[in-house]
C-alpha cells in the first residue's frame, strides 16, 4: 500500500475513534446531567407538595384514590408528572431518606418511562410513603437525536477526511515521489544523476534528497575511478602480454626444441591469448562506460543483420541450425556502427552456441508506439530465473562448463546497449530457448519493406 493511502486510512480510523468516543461520552453525560437535573426538580416538588400540605388535601386526595381504585389518577394533563401518597404502618422513627428509581409505566395505555422519587413522611400521626414520578422520555428522545446525529456527522467526516487526506497527502508527498522518480527510478548511470535538488518546503524531504545526491556524488566518483582503473590496467597489460608473446612465438621457430616443450610452449601463447581476449572485452566495456565512442554513423537495420548472418553463417551450417531473418520495417538510426555490430553478434553467437543441433534461430522486430522493437529467438537450453538475473554480469557464465567463453559477452552487450539508450530484456525458459528483445527507444526514419 501507498505511503499516501496509509496516511489518508490511518487519519480517517482516527477521526472515527474521536467521534465514537466523543458521541459516547456525550450520551453518557447528556443522560447524567438530565437525571440529576429532574432529580433535583422532584427534590423541589417534594419539598413544596409537603410545605403546602394540609389534612384536607391529603384527606380529598386518598378519598378520591379509593373511589376510583386507581392509584396513578394524578397525573398532570400532559401525563409528563405523577403524584401519589399511600398509607403505610405507623412508623414513630421514620428515615427521611430519598430514593431514586427508574420505573416504566402504562397510562392510557401507552408506557411512559419515570424517573421516580421514593420517601417516607409523617401527617397527623399517620405514615405515607410519597412517590413523585417525572417523565424522561425526554431524555431518551435526545439519547436518539445524538445518536443518530453521531452516525450521519461519522459518515460525512468518513467522507470528507478520505478527500481532504488524499488531496492533502498528494500534495504532501509530491516532492517525495518526485525524489524518487528522479533520483532513483531514472538512474541509470550514477555519471548522469541529476544533483539539482527538489523543491520542497518539509525539511525531510530536503534532507532525502541531500543524502541520495551526497550518496551518488560518492558513487560517481568510485564508479569513474573503478572505470578508469580497469581500463589503465587493461592497457598496461596488453604491452607485456605481447612481449611475451612474440618471445615464445620466436622459440617455436627453433629446430632444436623437442616435442615436449613446444607443447608447452603452445600451451602458453594459448593462455596469453586467452588473457589478451578477456583484457579487450575489458577495456571496450570500459571505453564504452566512459563514452569514448563517437555515435556518427548511420546504421541500417536489415542491412547491419545481414551483415552479421553472413558472417556467422559457417557455425549456422556446422550446427545444421536454421535462420529465419523476418524484419519487416527498413529501420535506420545514428550511432556507432562497430559497436552495434558487436552487439547482435554476440547475441546472435550465443543464440547458436547454446542452440541444438537442428534448431533454429528467428529474428523479428516491430514498431510500437514510438518504439522500434526488435526480438532474436532461439530454441536451445534456455536459462532459469537465477540465471537471468545473472546473465549481463562481467564473468557470469550461462553454462559452467564452457571453455572457452569468458562471461564478458553480455556484459559488453549491456554496456554497448545502454550507450546506444537501447533497452534489453531476456525472457527464457528451461530447454524451450531464449528470446532477447531490443527495445530502440528513439524512432527515426522507418518505413515498412515490401
Amino acid at each position: 500500500m501507498k505511503l499516501r493511502f496509509k496516511l489518508a486510512l490511518y487519519n480517517t480510523l482516527t477521526k472515527i475513534a474521536i467521534i465514537l468516543f466523543t458521541g459516547l461520552i456525550t450520551l453518557f453525560f447528556i443522560e447524567k446531567i438530565s437525571v440529576n437535573h429532574i432529580e433535583a426538580r422532584l427534590e423541589k416538588s417534594k419539598v413544596r407538595l409537603l410545605n403546602d400540605l394540609s389534612t384536607g388535601e391529603l384527606n380529598e386526595f386518598l378519598e378520591s384514590q379509593t373511589q376510583t381504585r386507581s392509584t396513578y389518577r394524578d397525573f398532570n394533563i400532559l401525563n409528563q408528572e405523577y403524584v401519589t401518597a399511600k398509607q403505610v404502618a405507623y412508623q414513630p422513627h421514620i428515615s427521611s431518606e430519598i430514593k431514586y428509581r427508574t420505573d416504566r409505566r402504562i397510562v392510557d395505555n401507552v408506557p411512559e418511562v419515570y424517573r421516580v422519587l421514593s420517601t417516607y413522611f409523617d401527617f397527623d400521626n399517620k405514615t405515607y410513603l410519597l412517590e413523585i414520578g417525572e417523565s424522561i422520555e425526554s431524555v431518551e428522545d435526545l439519547k436518539d437525536i445524538v445518536k443518530k446525529f453521531t452516525l450521519v456527522m461519522l459518515a460525512v467526516a468518513l467522507v470528507l477526511t478520505l478527500v481532504s487526506d488524499m488531496v492533502f497527502t498528494k500534495y504532501l508527498l509530491q516532492p517525495f515521489y518526485k525524489i524518487i522518480e528522479k533520483k532513483l527510478v531514472n538512474v541509470n548511470d550514477p555519471l548522469n544523476f541529476d544533483h539539482e535538488p527538489i523543491s520542497t518546503t518539509t525539511y525531510d524531504f530536503k534532507m532525502l534528497d541531500d543524502s541520495i545526491s551526497t550518496l551518488m556524488k560518492k558513487i560517481s566518483t568510485l564508479f569513474q575511478l573503478e572505470k578508469q582503473f580497469i581500463a589503465n590496467v587493461s592497457h598496461e597489460l596488453l604491452t607485456p602480454i605481447s612481449i611475451i608473446s612474440t618471445r615464445l612465438e620466436n622459440l617455436m621457430v627453433k629446430e632444436e626444441l623437442s616435442e615436449s616443450a613446444e607443447n608447452k610452449i603452445f600451451a602458453s601463447l594459448k593462455t596469453l591469448n586467452r588473457l589478451r581476449s578477456i583484457i579487450n572485452s575489458l577495456l571496450l566495456i570500459s571505453k564504452v562506460e566512459n563514452n569514448q565512442f563517437a555515435k556518427t554513423d548511420k546504421i541500417d537495420m536489415p542491412e547491419l543483420m545481414a551483415e552479421i548472418t553472413e558472417e556467422l553463417e559457417d557455425r549456422l551450417e556446422a550446427k545444421n541450425i536454421t535462420f529465419y531473418n523476418r524484419i519487416t520495417y527498413q529501420f535506420s538510426m545514428t550511432g556507432n556502427r562497430p559497436l552495434l555490430h558487436n552487439m547482435l553478434f554476440n547475441i546472435i553467437n550465443n543464440a547458436i552456441k547454446y542452440n541444438h543441433d537442428s534448431g533454429s534461430i528467428v529474428i523479428t522486430d516491430d514498431i510500437n508506439d514510438e518504439y522500434y522493437t526488435l526480438q532474436i529467438a532461439d530454441t536451445g537450453i534456455g536459462m532459469e530465473d537465477p540465471q537471468i538475473e545473472k546473465a549481463f554480469n562481467r564473468f557470469e557464465k550461462l553454462q559452467s562448463d564452457e571453455a572457452e567463453s569468458y562471461g564478458l559477452g553480455l556484459a559488453i552487450v549491456k554496456s554497448i546497449a545502454t550507450f546506444h539508450q537501447v533497452d534489453v530484456g531476456i525472457k527464457s525458459h528451461k530447454g524451450q530457448g531464449t528470446t532477447f528483445t531490443l527495445i530502440f527507444n528513439k524512432r527515426q526514419n522507418f518505413t515498412k519493406t515490401s
